[in-house]
C-alpha cells in the first residue's frame, strides 16, 4: 500500500510564535535581515546575500524590470519571468543591470523639429516636464538642448512653435560626463542650483539624468542590493525545455542568478538543467524546485542546486492541489526540508539555502517561515498589488484593483514549467485569473512589512535570522484560538450596525 505520512499537513496560520526575552541587542533598529541566497561552505562567505529575506515570484503578473529595480533598491531580489521570448527577458535583465541609483535613463525625448504641442503631449503622457532634445529624438542621441516648463509660456507661445526656437541649447547647459560619481553629480546640482544634470559621453550623447529630487530618494534606500560594480542585482526564471538557448542569452545580459520555474521540481529534467548550467557556466548560480520533502530536496542538492525552493499548491492563485491532489501544507514542507538542510550541513559542511514559496497571507507569516528554517521567502500576490508590477490597475466599484494570474493559468499558458516529458500532455489549468487590491508603491508597503518582521523578531529575542532559527519557539493553535486572535465581540467603528 502507499506510504502514509504521520501527522497533519499544516499551514502557517496554524502556528503562533511564543515570545522570548527581548534584550537591548534585539530592538528593531539593531535587527539584521541579511541572509544567504546561494550555497556556501562552512566558514566561508556566501557569494550572494540578500539584504532583506524577500524575493518576488517568477510570474508574468509580478516580476518585470520595473519591479526588479524597485525591489533591489529595497534590498530584495526579483526573478524576472521566463514565460516570454528569450529576447524580451534578456532585455529586461539588461534594463535592471544598466540602471544606476540616481542615474536615470531619459524617457522623454524629442528633436529640434518637433513643436510645443509635442512637448505638451509628452509632458501629459509621462507626468514630468524635463525633456531631452537630441539629434535623432532618441534617448541616446547627441544632446542638443533641454526643454522644461521655464522655457515656454502657453499664454504667449504658439503650440506650433518649433522646439529649436525656445529650448535651452547645449552650450548653455551644465552637464556631467560619464564616469562621474553620484556624489559628484549631486555636488554640481547643489552648487549651481540646478534641478537636473544631464550626463553625456565624450561625443555629447545623452546617457542619464541626475535629478535634485532624487537626492533624498537615494538616502532613503540604504539597503540597495548591489553587485561588485555597484549595479542592481537581478535574477531570472528559466524552464527545463529551452534552457540551452535561454541561459546563454541571460548570462550575456548580466543576470546574477537563475531559478528553474516548475510546479514540481522533483524531476530528472531539473537535474539535466542544473547540470547544463554548471558545466557551461561555472560561475552562474542556479536555484531549483519546487519540492515539499527531504527526498525532493536531496535530489536537487545532489544535482548541484545553489538553493532549493519549497512549496507546492500554497499560492493564492495556485489550484494544483485541487486539480491533481499534489502538494503539502507549507509549514510542514518548510519544517521537513529545513531539517534535511541542517542534516546535510552537519554532514558535509555545505549550507544550502531554502526559499519558502507560497502560503504567506499575513506579514507575520514571513517570520514564521524564517523561524521554521527558510532563509528567504518568495511572494507573488504581495507584489502584484504595487505600481511597479506589470499589470493593469482597474477600477471596480469604488476601489482600484490590479490583475493577477497564475503561471499555470490559461492566460499565462506557461506550459513549459510542467516537467512531464512532453509538450502537449497538459490539458487542464493549475492556476486562476484574478484581481488583487491595489496598494500603491512597493517601497511604502515593503517598509511596513519589514517593520513588522523586525518587531516580531524583537519579541522573539532574535537580532538575526540565524538567531531566530536557533531560538524561536512556536505553538500550534486551535481554530477557536485563531478567532480569539483577531478583533472579536465588538462592533468595529468603520462597520455599519
Amino acid at each position: 500500500m502507499a506510504y502514509i505520512y504521520e501527522g497533519v499537513s499544516r499551514t502557517f496560520s496554524e502556528y503562533l510564535l511564543v515570545p522570548n526575552l527581548t534584550s537591548e541587542k534585539c530592538i528593531p533598529d539593531k535587527i539584521n535581515l541579511k541572509t544567504p541566497i546561494v550555497k556556501y561552505k562552512k566558514g566561508e562567505t556566501p557569494a550572494l546575500k540578500l539584504n532583506v529575506p524577500i524575493v518576488s515570484a517568477i510570474m508574468q503578473s509580478v516580476s518585470n524590470d520595473t519591479l526588479a529595480i524597485a525591489l533591489a533598491r529595497s534590498g530584495g531580489l526579483s526573478f524576472i519571468f521566463g514565460s516570454q521570448s528569450i529576447e524580451n527577458q534578456a532585455e529586461m535583465v539588461r534594463k535592471v543591470k544598466k540602471y544606476k541609483s540616481g542615474f536615470v535613463p531619459s524617457d522623454s525625448n524629442l528633436s529640434v523639429n518637433d513643436t510645443l504641442k509635442d512637448v505638451l503631449e509628452l509632458k501629459n503622457k509621462v507626468g514630468h516636464s524635463t525633456i531631452a532634445i537630441t539629434e535623432d529624438g532618441t534617448s541616446k542621441g547627441r544632446l542638443l538642448g533641454l526643454v522644461t516648463s521655464r522655457d515656454y509660456r502657453l499664454s504667449r507661445d504658439s503650440v506650433d512653435k518649433k522646439i529649436r526656437d525656445f529650448m535651452t541649447p547645449f552650450n548653455k547647459l551644465i552637464v556631467g560626463k560619464v564616469g562621474i560619481t553620484l556624489s559628484e553629480a549631486n555636488d554640481i546640482l547643489w552648487e549651481n542650483k540646478l534641478n537636473c544634470l544631464p550626463i553625456v559621453d565624450d561625443n555629447e550623447r545623452l546617457e542619464y539624468f541626475v535629478f535634485r529630487k532624487d537626492y533624498d530618494d537615494h538616502k532613503q534606500n540604504p539597503n540597495e542590493l548591489l553587485d561588485s560594480n555597484k549595479r542592481l542585482v537581478v535574477g531570472a526564471g528559466i524552464n527545463t525545455r529551452d534552457y540551452s538557448e535561454r541561459v546563454p542569452a541571460l548570462v550575456e545580459a548580466g543576470v546574477d542568478i537563475l531559478c528553474i520555474d516548475s510546479s514540481d521540481g522533483y524531476s530528472v529534467w531539473q537535474k539535466d538543467t542544473i547540470e547544463y548550467v554548471k558545466k557551461n557556466f561555472k560561475d552562474v548560480k542556479i536555484g531549483a524546485g519546487n519540492v515539499v520533502d527531504k527526498e525532493g530536496f536531496m535530489y536537487l542538492v545532489e544535482a548541484g542546486a545553489d538553493f532549493v525552493k519549497v512549496g507546492i499548491g500554497g499560492g493564492s492563485i495556485c489550484i494544483t492541489r485541487e486539480q491533481k491532489g499534489i502538494g503539502r501544507g507549507q509549514a510542514t514542507s518548510v519544517i521537513e526540508v529545513a531539517k534535511a538542510r541542517d542534516e546535510y550541513f552537519e554532514k558535509t559542511g555545505i549550507y544550502i539555502p531554502i526559499c519558502s514559496d507560497g502560503g504567506i497571507v499575513h506579514d507575520y507569516h514571513v517570520v514564521l517561515a524564517l523561524a521554521m528554517g527558510a532563509d528567504f521567502v518568495m511572494m507573488g500576490r504581495y507584489f502584484a498589488r504595487f505600481d511597479e508590477s506589470p499589470t493593469k490597475k482597474v477600477k471596480r466599484g469604488s476601489n482600484y484593483v490590479k490583475e493577477y494570474w497564475g503561471e499555470g493559468s490559461n492566460r499565462a499558458r506557461n506550459w513549459q514549467r510542467y516537467d512531464m516529458g512532453g509538450a502537449d500532455n497538459l490539458k487542464f489549468e493549475e492556476g486562476v485569473d484574478s484581481y488583487v487590491p491595489y496598494a500603491g508603491k512597493l517601497k511604502d508597503n515593503l517598509d511596513v512589512t519589514l517593520s513588522k518582521v523586525k518587531s516580531t523578531m524583537s519579541s522573539c529575542g532574535a537580532s538575526s535570522i540565524e538567531e531566530l532559527q536557533n531560538t524561536a519557539r512556536m505553538s500550534i493553535v486551535s481554530s477557536t484560538s485563531i478567532v480569539e486572535g483577531g478583533a472579536h465581540d465588538v462592533i468595529l467603528k468603520d462597520h455599519d450596525f
